[in-house]
């Protein structure tokens, strides 16, 4: 049996993915994976759904343009909220201040900025796909005829029905 579980190996594909797209975010956006995987907790039930972070912009010390190593100054965090949403979101301005600085730990935020544009894209509606019928539809029972549990075979079924459904012949 391998010793490396599934888990810790989607674990290390995220971090590794983290890594990668880390320092893209903090140049472009001034922001963090951690940060935005973390935002629905930092936002709270209101506006999780409504809300999402979209980049820290630091501001420029003098004494960054003269070499020298500086304190740190916080900066703007811009969040883009849907709709009317985004005037309830502008009332809570302080605590998610409070919130977001307890998340980095330090004082990273002194001003929030309120985009109004849409967060979450529509939902597209699929189709279900169409039964399957003839070789495909055998093809399908054979695959999934030694799989024990009910949940896991109607869940394969479904999945194969999906594939091979879009041209009737699987795909080798």
């Amino acid at each position: 049996m391998n010793s490396r579980s599934p888990r810790r190996g989607a674990l290390q594909i995220s971090e590794v993915a983290n890594r990668l797209i880390d320092p893209v975010l903090a140049r472009r956006a001034g922001i963090s994976t951690m940060l935005l995987g973390s935002w629905d907790e930092i936002a709270g039930a209101a506006f999780a759904d409504c809300s999402r972070p979209e980049k820290i912009a630091w501001p420029r010390r003098a004494s960054e343009m003269a070499g020298e190593d500086g304190g740190h100054q916080p900066g703007v965090l811009t969040i883009a909220c849907e709709g009317s949403r985004a005037l309830f979101l502008s009332h809570q301005q302080g605590e998610l201040i409070q919130r977001v600085n307890g998340f980095f730990g330090f004082p990273a935020i002194r001003q929030i900025r309120i985009v109004q544009k849409p967060v979450s894209p529509p939902a597209r509606r699929r189709r279900p796909p169409r039964p399957l019928t003839g070789e495909a539809a055998r093809h399908l029972e054979e695959l999934v005829d030694g799989i024990e549990g009910d949940a896991l075979k109607a869940a394969l079924k479904r999945l194969g029905t999906a594939v091979l459904g879009r041209n009737g012949q699987p795909r080798r």
